[in-house]
C-alpha cells in the first residue's frame, strides 16, 4: 500500500517531463495518490496532455496565476471533480529574462512586481482555496531556491521573489495550522529544468554545485519527489513552516 493511498493532490506548474512539478506528480502517483495537474499557458499543452494521458490523469487545467478569477475557476473545477483534496503543490515561478543577469540595480519595476506576483503572491490565494477543500487538514508545499538566502550570480529578481515566497510559507503555516494544514517549501539545488535554463550560466552553476556538494551530486527529480511524498504523507504530520533543502548538502559550505 502506497504512502498516499486515498489522498488527492492538485499540482500547479507542470511544464514537461523534466519539470519539478512533474517529478513530484510521478512520485505521488507511485505512492497511490489521485492527482490533478495545472499548467500555465497554451504553449505547454502539447507536452502536458500526453503526460497526463499516459499516466491516467483526467484533471488537467490551464491557469494563469496572475488572475484571481482563473485561480478560483480552477479550484471550482477541481472541487467539482474531486470534492476535497489533501495536497496542494505550488511549483510556479517566473521572472522576466531582462531582470535576470546584468546588474541588480537595473531590475525593472514591472519585472519586480511580476516576479513577486507569480512566484510568491500566487501561493496565498491558492492556499486559501485549497484550505476550503481540506476539511480534514492537509499539506501545502511550494518550491524555493537557495538564492532566497544568499546572493547567487544572475538570479537577481527571482532571489527576491523566492525570499518572499519563503516568508509566505511561514505565515501561511501559522495561519492554517489550527485547521490541521501544514505549509512547507522544498528548496532544490540547481536543476536542468525549463525554469533553470532561463538563468544565465545555469550549466556552470550546475556543474560547480555537483562537484563541490558534500554528496557530489545535485538533486534529482526522484529525490525531490521523495521529499514531497514525505511532506504530503502522514509521516510529515508534525512538520510545518519548514524550508527543506535538497541539494546534496551544498548549502552547508562556506
Amino acid at each position: 500500500m502506497g504512502l498516499l493511498e486515498g489522498k488527492t493532490a492538485l499540482v500547479f506548474g507542470v511544464a514537461n517531463k523534466r519539470s519539478i512539478a512533474w517529478g513530484i506528480t510521478e512520485a505521488f502517483l507511485r505512492e497511490g495518490a489521485t492527482v490533478g495537474i495545472s499548467y500555465a499557458a497554451e504553449a505547454l499543452e502539447k507536452r502536458v496532455f500526453p503526460l497526463a494521458e499516459e499516466n491516467g490523469i483526467d484533471f488537467v487545467d490551464k491557469c494563469d496565476v496572475t488572475s484571481d478569477e482563473q485561480i478560483a475557476e480552477t479550484f471550482a473545477r477541481a472541487k467539482e471533480r474531486f470534492g476535497t483534496i489533501d495536497i496542494l503543490v505550488h511549483a510556479v515561478a517566473f521572472g522576466p529574462k531582462d531582470d535576470l543577469g546584468g546588474r541588480f540595480r537595473d531590475v525593472s519595476r514591472d519585472g519586480f512586481k511580476l516576479a513577486l506576483d507569480i512566484t510568491a503572491y500566487s501561493l496565498i490565494p491558492m492556499a486559501k482555496h485549497a484550505a476550503e477543500m481540506m476539511p480534514n487538514g492537509g499539506s501545502i508545499m511550494a518550491l524555493s531556491y537557495y538564492a532566497a538566502e544568499k546572493v547567487l550570480p544572475r538570479y537577481n529578481v527571482m532571489a527576491i521573489a523566492k525570499a518572499a515566497l519563503e516568508n509566505c510559507v511561514r505565515y501561511l503555516a501559522v495561519d492554517l495550522g489550527p485547521e490541521g494544514i501544514r505549509v512547507n517549501a522544498i528548496s532544490p539545488g540547481p536543476m536542468k529544468t525549463l525554469a533553470g535554463a532561463a538563468i544565465g550560466g545555469g550549466r556552470k552553476t550546475f556543474r560547480h554545485a555537483e562537484s563541490n556538494a558534500p554528496l557530489r551530486q545535485n538533486a534529482t527529480l526522484e529525490c525531490i519527489g521523495g521529499t514531497a511524498v514525505y511532506l504530503a504523507s502522514d509521516h510529515g504530520a508534525c512538520t510545518t513552516g519548514e524550508i527543506i533543502v535538497v541539494d546534496g548538502g551544498y548549502h552547508v559550505l562556506g
